[in-house]
């Protein structure tokens, strides 16, 4: 089984560009957690959706597989997840948004990523 997570991250509109990448770099490092499935965790934005106005001011995605929802729960309690949420995204956030989700079977073949090395 894989478990999908979604987040859409808002920052208040004082937070500066380069608080916000450096976010984006430090969210970027939790794809070396073992409960990332395959390292595949996926950090984004500026949305290029347009109009502009359906991202409804999100500014930046985070997407992560993991292998079920022990292993999100896993990666949700680790250190690494709380310093980098506790640090640079909760005390400047405007809004957040979650979705999980389990992939269902007949399009887990999807989900299967070749062993990179």
């Amino acid at each position: 089984m894989t478990l999908v997570h979604i987040v859409l991250f808002k920052f208040r509109p004082e937070i500066t560009e380069e608080h916000k990448q450096r976010f984006v770099t430090e969210l970027k490092k939790l794809k070396s957690l073992p409960c990332v499935k395959s390292g595949r965790l996926l950090v984004g934005g500026p949305s290029v959706t347009d109009p502009i106005d359906r991202s409804k001011g999100f500014q930046i995605a985070l997407v992560s597989y993991h292998e079920n929802l022990a292993a999100l729960t896993e990666y949700q309690a680790s250190q690494e997840h709380h310093h980098v949420t506790s640090t640079y995204m909760f005390p400047y956030k405007e809004d957040l948004v979650r979705f999980d989700f389990e992939v269902e079977e007949e399009d887990e073949y999807m989900c299967e990523f070749p062993v990179l090395g």
